[in-house]
């Protein structure tokens, strides 16, 4: 018995070894609020089958751990709001929970966190003074089991545990009915442990509750915009859930804990429905009349938060080199949450019968990234960076009057340009986009600046290509042009008649982002590309 202990302890010290040298990961809420989700068997061949390497699920139920074991999938389990009162007053039930839900499936499943209620502040407040007597009492529990190492205690926090304004975001602090008395013993305890804060952050939430014209639906997204800025010259934000986590960094701050660690349990996006909670106004349309919650809005934000994770740009303006771990909310479409057109059934990535809601990927190619301009610095600015950068490297002749991107004639398109082409040259390399603030990057490719192009990935290999090309043809590409005999047939290649459809799909369907990726097959180009005697069509063509 002793000397299987001993083993066990072994097996996990390893585990840690390699998960402690691993990068920000990626993963999905796996919620079960509904009656008509598949077995547990056939969510993780799902899980398998998209690459998705880290789920958390809202309790420890046997069959779903069962389940998992042996797949090499992260897990992080959680102790229900309703047993925390349990788990705070006595030490042996907790010592008897994490033996039963936790110590018992390791090592075959790989549980690496335990999340001690979810968004107490939020739900029951009754507990926000057992909260950490909890955690503490499950975290000594694993020190008896020899699992102190393998396995780390947190509690999600609601993003509503910060007090109005959140922004600027070195405003934020967290409610001062729990800043003292129990957020800092919380980042004290995560600190002495090694542990990590976890937030539940929505920027959906806040786009939906904002005074109309307040928030812009791209800065909301994540999708190219101008940004907002700090006041007195501080950093520009192009991204709403950036904001959001450097409010959260200068609350952990003014409490002391500048170097605690920060992860995401929570974020998403629904594809449809309305909000029915809630007392401010809620929006039910964009500031562009479109449905907030809809199918297009959710696959931009969720891709551009899995891409961005996946290329290890998890840092933000305030913390650069932040590593973040971050689940996607949620895995699947929930029917029995809310009633039966509310938002929060609909924030799934997959529907019941396991079909994508929207196209997504978790695979980790590579994510591609562009170099834009700020618009915010102004003209001057903007002109001495371009001239830098035309100087130095990048190349402007597309930008000169009557050249292929000359058009649109303005400042901050053509700094985009030259700036793109500096940052691509210098092999995307850190550093090489910022010119002092006049520039940030971004993960989807810009479609305002220039003329474009998608064009295929001989890397990938034909058997890939084959199928994306497939794809483009069926769904809107006109790809009469490259059958045996038509004029661009030839040259007889996959990578010629593949980049033909997916240039065609992509002008097809207005140069959107995620229109030209295929899972990698795809990226986007800036110059006219002819391939042997025939000319890709342009825009509008």
């Amino acid at each position: 018995m002793a000397l299987a202990r001993f083993l066990l302890v072994l097996v996990l010290g390893a585990t840690l070894l390699f998960s402690s040298a691993e990068a920000a990961g990626v993963g999905v809420s796996y919620g079960r609020v509904a009656d008509n989700l598949p077995d547990p068997g056939s969510v993780v061949q799902l899980l398998q089958h998209n690459g998705i390497t880290m789920v958390r699920i809202y309790d420890t139920n046997p069959q779903v751990l069962t389940s998992l074991a042996n797949t090499g999938i992260k897990v992080m389990v959680m102790v229900p709001n309703e047993n925390l009162a349990d788990a705070a007053r006595n030490p042996s039930y907790a010592l008897e929970w994490v033996r039963t839900n936790v110590a018992a499936f390791l090592p075959a499943t790989k549980i690496h966190g335990i999340s001690v209620g979810n968004e107490v502040f939020k739900w029951r407040s009754d507990l926000n003074l057992q909260l950490v007597p909890a955690m503490t009492n499950v975290h000594d529990a694993l020190v008896k089991l020899g699992l102190t190492d393998a396995v780390k205690v947190t509690t999600p926090v609601a993003f509503d545990a910060l007090k109005d304004p959140t922004f600027p975001p070195s405003a934020g602090r967290f409610k001062d009915e729990i800043a003292q008395s129990v957020m800092k013993p919380m980042l004290q305890f995560l600190q002495k442990t090694s542990s990590y804060l976890t937030m539940n952050i929505y920027p959906f939430l806040a786009y939906a509750n904002q005074q109309p014209g307040t928030i812009s639906l791209d800065y909301a997204l994540g999708n190219p915009n101008t940004g907002v800025s700090e006041v007195d010259a501080g950093p520009t934000y192009t991204s709403l859930l950036d904001a959001q986590l450097d409010a959260t960094y200068y609350a952990m701050e003014g409490l002391g804990f500048p170097d605690v660690s920060l992860y995401v349990t929570e974020s998403g996006w629904p594809s449809r429905g309305v909000i029915h909670r809630g007392g401010r106004r809620l929006l039910d349309t964009g500031d562009d009349g479109s449905e907030a919650a809809s199918v297009a809005n959710a696959q931009a934000y969720n891709d551009n938060l899995i891409k961005r994770v996946l290329s290890g740009k998890t840092g933000t303006p305030h913390r650069p080199d932040a590593d973040m771990d971050v689940y996607i909310f949620a895995l699947f479409n929930e029917d029995n949450k809310g009633s039966p057109d509310d938002v929060e059934a609909y924030f799934g990535l997959f529907d019941h019968n396991m079909k994508k809601v929207y196209e997504f990927s978790f695979q980790g190619a590579p994510a591609a990234s562009w170099c834009v301009a700020n618009a915010a610095v102004g003209d001057a600015r903007l002109q001495a960076a371009l001239d830098y950068a035309c100087g130095n490297g990048a190349d402007c002749d597309a930008i000169q009057p009557g050249e292929t991107c000359f058009q649109p004639n303005t400042k901050v398109a053509h700094a985009s340009y030259a700036f793109n082409s500096y940052y691509q040259n210098k092999g995307r390399a850190a550093g090489t986009c910022d010119f002092n603030g006049a520039a940030s990057v971004v993960y989807q490719a810009p479609t305002d600046t220039c003329w474009s192009w998608c064009v295929a990935n001989a890397s990938v290999g034909d058997a890939w290509l084959q199928s994306a090309l497939e794809y483009a043809c069926g769904h809107g590409a006109d790809c009469s042009a490259i059958q045996p005999g038509a004029a661009c047939f030839e040259p007889n290649t996959k990578v010629a008649h593949a980049s033909y459809a997916f240039n065609s799909y992509y002008q097809y369907n207005g140069r959107a982002n995620g229109t030209c990726d295929f899972n990698g097959a795809g990226s986007v180009v800036y110059q006219p590309q002819k391939i042997g005697n025939c000319v890709l069509p342009p825009p509008n063509a």
